[in-house]
C-alpha cells in the first residue's frame, strides 16, 4: 500500500469508531476487499461441495445458503463485541469437512407424499434429521468468521465507501470461483485458496507469540481441509463438473463394457452398447414404435454418455442432435462409451440447456426425444427449481411441438414411480398436442414410463397403450410459473415447513446469542433496511428464475445472474456516492413502476423475441427494480448511526427472504414479486422521517 492510501484510509475513518485492533499490513479497503471476496467464494464452495457429499441438499440447495446469510448477520453483529479475530471459522471448518467426508450420505428418498425424490430406496450415512441441522449450524458458523472480519472493515470508512469495495470483494469472489468451475477445478483447489486468504487476513501479528498462536489456529485446521480434499480429488475415475462429483466405473456384462457413472453419489447413467441396452430393456425402443414415420432428424435432450444416441443412429437417424447440460458427462460419453456414438459424424452435440436450445433454434426435427432428464440438483440459490424443471411444463411441451416436421412426434421416458405423475406428463402432451399420447409403462415399483406423442394423431400407432384421460386427483401440467413436477399439491410440503421454520428459530436464538441480548434493540431502528433485505432477495430469486427460462438453467447463466445483480448493486452506490439522486419517495416511485413492469411483461413474452432484443430487455426488466432499491437502501445505509447492526439487519432480512422464496411452491415465482412488494412498502412506511433522507 502507497502513503497516500494509507493517509486516504486514516482520512476515511468513520467518527467514533469502535472497531477492535487488528493487526495486518493492509489497510481497510484492501482487507475489505480480500474479505468480501473470502466469504462469497467460501459460501458458493460449501454450497458446492456439501450438496456433492449429502444428498439431501440436492434438494434444499439454499439451505447452506440460508445458514450463510444467518452466520454473515451474526458475524456482522459480533464484530463490535469482541477483539479477538474469528479463529473458530477455520476450526468449524475444518469439522464440517471431516466429519462430512467422514459419513457422507449417498442416497435417500424422503418420506413427504408430497415430493418426488429421484434416488434409490436405501440410505446410508446420517439421516437428514441429524446431517441437516450440523450443516446449517456448521454453515453459519464458518461464514460468521469472514464477516466479522468484512464488520471490521466497515467500521473503519464511511458507510458507502465500505459497500463499494464490499460489492468489489463480493464479485471477485464469485468470479474466481466460477473461473475454477469453467477450469474442471477439484475441491482441493477451493481449499487452497481458502487457506492462503484466511492466513493472509488473519496470521500476521505484531508479536511473535501471536503470530504463531495464529498460525497454529488458522493454518493447522486448514491444512486438515486441505488434506481430506486432496484425498478426494485425487480419487481414481472422480472429476468434478460444474453440477456433480463425477464418478466413472468400468465393468463388463454379458461381455459388453459398460460404464457407471455417479454424481454426487447417487447411482445415475449407465453407458451400454445400444444392442445390448435394447435387448435387455426394450422400452427404449418403444419411442421408435409408436411413431408412424421413420425419423430422420432427431434431436434428444439429456444425451448423457450417449446410449440414446446410440440407439437413435442404430434406429436408422441420419442426423442427431445431442443436446447435454453437463460438459463432463458429454465428455465421458466421447471417450468411454463402447459404441464412441459422439464421434459419429452424424452427431453434433451442444452443451447447452434442452429448453433454451429449443428456444434459439429454427431447425425442425421428426423426433425429439428427452432422454430421462433428471438432474438430482438444485439451480443455486433458487428453492425448488431443479435444471430441468422449464423442461417438463405444457409450455415446453408446445415448444417442442412447434420443432416437428410434418409427420413428427415427441416422446420422453424416465423412472417415475408415482401413476400420477405419468398421468400428469400424458395430461400436459395432450394439453400441448390436442390428442392423447401412447403410454407404456414398465415395472411395478420404479415405474418407467414412457410417453409418446406425434404431431397429429396420424402420427403415431399406440394400440392398447393409447392414453385416453386422467384420473380425478391428477395435478393439472406444470407451468413455466410453477414449473414443479414433482410436487403434488399446490400447497408447501410439510418436510418444507418443519426446516424451514427450525431455521427461522434457529436465526432468532443466534441472533440474540450473537448479540449479548442487545442485537434486537440495535437493530430495532433498522426495521425498514431488515424488509429491504427480504425484497432484495425475493428480486434476486425472481431474476434467477427468469433468466433460466430465458437463457437456460446452466452454471454460467446462473454465474451471470449472480455477479450482474452485484453490478447492478454496485452501480447504485456509485451513483448514490458520486451524484445527487432525487428523493427517497421518487426512488420508492421508480422502484414499484420497475415491479410493476415485471409482473406486465411475463418471462413468456421475451420468449418470443430474437435472442439480441430478449437479452436486451430481460436485462432491463430484472435489473431496473434491483437498481432503485439498492439506491434507496444506499441512501438509508449511508446516515446509519450504527453500521454493522444496520447492515446485519439488512442480511438477516435476506435470509427470512430465502425462506419465503418457497412462497413460490403455492403461488408461483411471478407471485414472488407480490411479496417483494409488500416488503418493499412496508419499508417505505417504517423509513426514517428525517430531512435527510428526503431530500
Amino acid at each position: 500500500m502507497t502513503n497516500q492510501e494509507q493517509i486516504d484510509d486514516t482520512r476515511e475513518a468513520s467518527p467514533g469508531s469502535t472497531a477492535s485492533p487488528w493487526h495486518s499490513p493492509l489497510g481497510p479497503r484492501r482487507r475489505l476487499v480480500i474479505a468480501s471476496a473470502l466469504m462469497l467464494f467460501l459460501e458458493l464452495a460449501l454450497i458446492r461441495w456439501t450438496g456433492s457429499n449429502v444428498v439431501h441438499l440436492s434438494y434444499f440447495s439454499n439451505f447452506v445458503l440460508l445458514g450463510s446469510f444467518l452466520g454473515i448477520g451474526v458475524g456482522f453483529l459480533r464484530a463490535s463485541r469482541t477483539k479477538r479475530l474469528p479463529y473458530y471459522s477455520p476450526i468449524a471448518l475444518a469439522l464440517l469437512v471431516g466429519f462430512v467426508a467422514w459419513k457422507p450420505v449417498s442416497v435417500d428418498r424422503g418420506g413427504d407424499s408430497n415430493v418426488i425424490y429421484f434416488t434409490s430406496l436405501e440410505t446410508s450415512g446420517p439421516s437428514a434429521h441429524v446431517i441437516l441441522p450440523l450443516v446449517f449450524l456448521a454453515a453459519a458458523i464458518v461464514l460468521a468468521g469472514p464477516a466479522e472480519l468484512v464488520a471490521r472493515c466497515f467500521a473503519e470508512l464511511p458507510r458507502l465507501t465500505a459497500y463499494r469495495f464490499d460489492l468489489i470483494g463480493s464479485i471477485t469472489g464469485i468470479v474466481t470461483f466460477t473461473a475454477l468451475s469453467f477450469l474442471g477445478a477439484p475441491p482441493v483447489w477451493w481449499g487452497l485458496i481458502v487457506l492462503i486468504v484466511f492466513a493472509v487476513l488473519m496470521v500476521p501479528q505484531q508479536r511473535a507469540v501471536a503470530t504463531g498462536l495464529a498460525a497454529a489456529l488458522v493454518v493447522t485446521p486448514l491444512l486438515i481441509v486441505v488434506a481430506v480434499l486432496f484425498n478426494e480429488s485425487t480419487q481414481d475415475n472422480l472429476r468434478w463438473s460444474p453440477y456433480y462429483k463425477v464418478l466413472t466405473e468400468a465393468s463388463t456384462f454379458r461381455n459388453a463394457l459398460v460404464l457407471t457413472i455417479t454424481v454426487n453419489g447417487v447411482p445415475h447413467q449407465q453407458a451400454y452398447p445400444a444392442a445390448t441396452r435394447l435387448e435387455l430393456e426394450s422400452q427404449y425402443g418403444l419411442p421408435y414404435q409408436r411413431i408412424t414415420n421413420q425419423p430422420k432428424n432427431v434431436l434428444i435432450v439429456g444425451a448423457g454418455s450417449g446410449t440414446d444416441v446410440a440407439i437413435a443412429l442404430q434406429k436408422g437417424a441420419q442426423h442427431v442432435d445431442a443436446v447435454e447440460i453437463d460438459p463432463s458427462l458429454l465428455e465421458i460419453g466421447r471417450t468411454r462409451h463402447p459404441d464412441r456414438p459422439y464421434s459419429d459424424p452424424r452427431v453434433t452435440t451442444h452443451v447447452d440447456d434442452g429448453r433454451a436450445f429449443l428456444s434459439r433454434t429454427d431447425k425442425k426435427y421428426d423426433l425429439i426425444l428427452f432422454a430421462l432428464p433428471d438432474s438430482l440438483t438444485l439451480v443455486s440459490g433458487a428453492s425448488s427449481l431443479r435444471l430441468e424443471s422449464y423442461l417438463f411444463t405444457k409450455q415446453a411441451f408446445e415448444s417442442a411441438r412447434d420443432h416437428l416436421n410434418p409427420g413428427g412426434a415427441f416422446a420422453m421416458y424416465n423412472f417415475y414411480r408415482e401413476s400420477w405423475l405419468i398421468d400428469r406428463l400424458a395430461l400436459t402432451a395432450n394439453d400441448a398436442f390436442g390428442h392423447g399420447p401412447c403410454v407404456d409403462k414398465v415395472g411395478d415399483v420404479l415405474q418407467q414410463a414412457v410417453v409418446t406423442v406425434g404431431l397429429t394423431s396420424a402420427d403415431q400407432q399406440c394400440g392398447s397403450t393409447a392414453w385416453t384421460a386422467a384420473a380425478a386427483d391428477t395435478p393439472p401440467p406444470a407451468t413455466d410459473n410453477r414449473p414443479f413436477l414433482y410436487l403434488f399439491t399446490d400447497r408447501i410440503p410439510s418436510l418444507y415447513l418443519v426446516t424451514l421454520g427450525l431455521i427461522l428459530v434457529a436465526g432468532i436464538v443466534a441472533v440474540g446469542i450473537a448479540g449479548g441480548g442487545g442485537s434486537y434493540r440495535r437493530m430495532r431502528p433498522y426495521a425498514d433496511l431488515f424488509l429491504l433485505g427480504v425484497g432484495f432477495m425475493l428480486l434476486q430469486t425472481k431474476s434467477i428464475t427468469s433468466f433460466a427460462l430465458l437463457f437456460g438453467t446452466t452454471w454460467v447463466v446462473n454465474a451471470i445472474v449472480f455477479t450482474g445483480v452485484l453490478l447492478a448493486v454496485l452501480a447504485a452506490v456509485e451513483v448514490t456516492r458520486r451524484f445527487k439522486t432525487p428523493p427517497m419517495k421518487v426512488m420508492f416511485a421508480v422502484l414499484f413502476a420497475g415491479l410493476a413492469l415485471s409482473w406486465v411483461f411475463p418471462d413468456s413474452w421475451f420468449l418470443a423475441m430474437p435472442l439480441p432484443l430478449r437479452i436486451v430487455a430481460a436485462v432491463t426488466v430484472a435489473f431496473l427494480p434491483i437498481f432503485a432499491a439498492n439506491v434507496i437502501f444506499a441512501k438509508r445505509f449511508s446516515d446509519t448511526a450504527d453500521g454493522t447492526a444496520s447492515f446485519g439487519a439488512n442480511l438477516l432480512g435476506a435470509m427470512v427472504g430465502g425462506c419465503l422464496e418457497y412462497l413460490g411452491l403455492m403461488i408461483g415465482f411471478d407471485g414472488l414479486l407480490i411479496i417483494a412488494a409488500l416488503a418493499y412498502a412496508a419499508a417505505f412506511l417504517l423509513r426514517p422521517r428525517t430531512s435527510v433522507l428526503t431530500t
